[in-house]
């Protein structure tokens, strides 16, 4: 049972000595240290890991009625866990092309802040994956997610298949992590 409606999303930082894995090694490397992110999430809120299962489209499977999502990228893994389906995203913040900025959002959406584009970049783009991966959906959803608002500098608001999700952000070491609020209070933790 997870504590005081809390979950705990965990961030862990790649070992000096891995960053410079390629191919099948790096990836397997990383899926790992997401697993252990997860681990310690479920450690946090009282849960015992249970077999992480994908369905045929790679969503995560719940186990025990526990809701799952992991992500990685070359510095950093995560993992979390909760009772409700939700999803987890971390990018590294960095300079992006006008092309990739017009793909993520559209004019609507940029209207709705006047901070600069390269942030809100990265905040639209991890929030709307994170929707994504809560919904099960995956990458290909992309053009169907839009923000609708932006409460503050580290929340928003994606609408996807007419439901609107609050997503929150944690920025840490030049990186972003976004995760589906679902009323959850967020403890996050950088190991």
């Amino acid at each position: 049972m997870l504590k005081n409606n809390r979950i705990y999303p965990v961030i862990a930082a790649v070992p000096e000595l891995e960053k410079n894995l390629k191919g099948r090694d790096k990836v397997q490397t990383l899926s790992q240290l997401a697993r252990y992110a997860l681990e310690i999430s479920c450690q946090k809120s009282g849960i015992i890991l249970g077999v992480l299962d994908k369905d045929q489209n790679g969503a995560p499977v719940p186990f025990d009625g526990n809701f799952w999502s992991v992500t990685h990228k070359s510095e950093y893994a995560g993992g979390v866990v909760a009772k409700k389906a939700t999803g987890f995203d971390i990018e590294k913040i960095k300079p992006v092309s006008k092309a990739l900025i017009d793909k993520v959002a559209g004019h609507k959406e940029w209207a709705l802040s006047d901070s600069g584009k390269e942030i809100n970049f990265f905040r639209f783009w991890t929030a709307k994956e994170a929707v994504l991966k809560a919904s099960g959906k995956g990458i290909s959803g992309l053009s169907d997610c839009s923000i609708e608002k932006i409460i503050d500098d580290k929340s928003l608001i994606v609408k996807y298949n007419n439901q609107k999700q609050e997503v929150w952000h944690y920025f840490f070491d030049g990186h972003i992590a976004s995760i589906v609020n679902n009323g959850f209070d967020i403890e996050w933790t950088l190991l």
